[in-house]
């Protein structure tokens, strides 16, 4: 009932090309095809697609009005229980309105239709972010056939996604090891002084800065904490939704805070905000790169200032378990990439900016 035909493309790679057709009484009841980069996979859809349509009623359940992946995106977004970030939910929406993949019928696509879906969006994106997209779209390929009988293909995906890796179309995302040297900070710092006194409803972009550094926090996190998870008796503060593989949402952790961060907290003023830093992070964000680029400091994200932060508690002395406390990394794994570290002392004392921005008692700063 099934075939496999071998067909070479106009840059000579092979693809395979596995045809089914039902015939009935010498006419064509049924036909489909799948192509595949592998005749492995082209074999094991052909066998898995055959044992499927010899159960009862398999040719009149394709007549019935079929799912595409727009469709499941929908369904995903809509009855996911546990709550989708922004970024995934971007990817998903980006996915189902700008590309062709979208309208197809779930049971249509196959793993040369992924491959090819990511060799469309690698023009003028990283494989990293490639490899993000297609992370994404393979939770809807995992649950959409158990959860809901639309016909999408796990293995599918799975057969993509190590032909993408082996052709480099997708990877896993690079480790940052850029750092802030005093001289970019000093030069920041003064920028925002001056922002600062010309403008009174400016971001305090310097205590922001600091405070990054000092209690190792991402900018979602800093926009988030609010005075009540701020308890100073017991020098930590409750992260919510801190980043975490495959859990983010609801995701809430107690983290220590070193004295540095303590003072600059002790230096915010107490407005009718609940949160202590009241500001955007996206505005934050965007603050921070047009002052980098302004200056001329080149590839420095506000996001490597954690990384900062981490690398000055090692060079304090401070070990995995002790640095955990403060970064909030659940994996002790994930901070061995620092064990490198071979300067020791603290770079940052007598710092004349955490004078500056918090002073040591509240009545200084006032």
């Amino acid at each position: 009932m099934g075939t496999i035909v071998e067909r070479k493309r106009r840059n000579g790679q092979k693809t395979y090309t596995a045809q089914i057709r039902i015939m009935r009484e010498g006419v064509t009841v049924h036909s489909e095809a799948q192509t595949f980069e592998r005749r492995p996979a082209a074999a094991a859809w052909l066998k898995k697609r055959e044992t499927e349509l010899a159960e009862p009623n398999a040719l009149e359940k394709l007549k019935e009005p079929q799912s595409t992946l727009a469709d499941a995106i929908d369904r995903y977004i809509k009855e996911s229980k546990k709550a989708i970030g922004r970024t995934k939910s971007q990817v998903l929406e980006k996915v189902k309105d700008e590309f062709e993949i979208a309208n197809m019928q779930c049971k249509d696509i196959g793993s040369a239709d992924i491959v090819e879906f990511a060799k469309e969006l690698s023009a003028g994106r990283q494989p990293q972010t490639v490899g993000n997209y297609i992370s994404h779209l393979s939770s809807i390929f995992a649950i959409a056939r158990p959860a809901w009988k639309i016909d999408l293909d796990y293995s599918a995906m799975e057969d993509a996604q190590v032909v993408l890796r082996r052709l480099g179309l997708i990877a896993k995302s690079t480790q940052r090891d850029r750092r802030p040297t005093l001289e970019e900070l000093d030069k920041l710092m003064e920028h925002y002084g001056d922002r600062e006194k010309r403008y009174a409803a400016h971001i305090p972009m310097r205590r922001l800065i600091a405070f990054a550094i000092f209690s190792t926090r991402r900018q979602e996190e800093i926009s988030r904490i609010t005075w009540s998870d701020y308890e100073e008796e017991n020098r930590r503060v409750l992260v919510r939704d801190m980043k975490n593989p495959g859990e983010k949402i609801g995701n809430d952790v107690w983290c220590d805070l070193p004295p540095e961060a303590i003072r600059i907290i002790g230096a915010m003023p107490r407005t009718k905000a609940k949160e202590i830093f009241p500001h955007e992070a996206r505005s934050v964000s965007a603050s921070f790169t047009r002052a980098c680029s302004l200056l001329g400091i080149r590839d420095l994200h506000f996001h490597d200032l954690r990384h900062e932060g981490v690398s000055r508690l090692f060079e304090l002395g401070w070990n995995i378990p002790h640095v955990a406390t403060v970064s909030g990394h659940r994996s002790w794994n994930s901070l061995k990439r620092y064990s490198h570290i071979k300067q020791r002392g603290d770079k940052y004392e007598g710092w004349k900016w955490l004078d500056i921005i918090a002073p040591a008692s509240r009545e200084a700063s006032e």
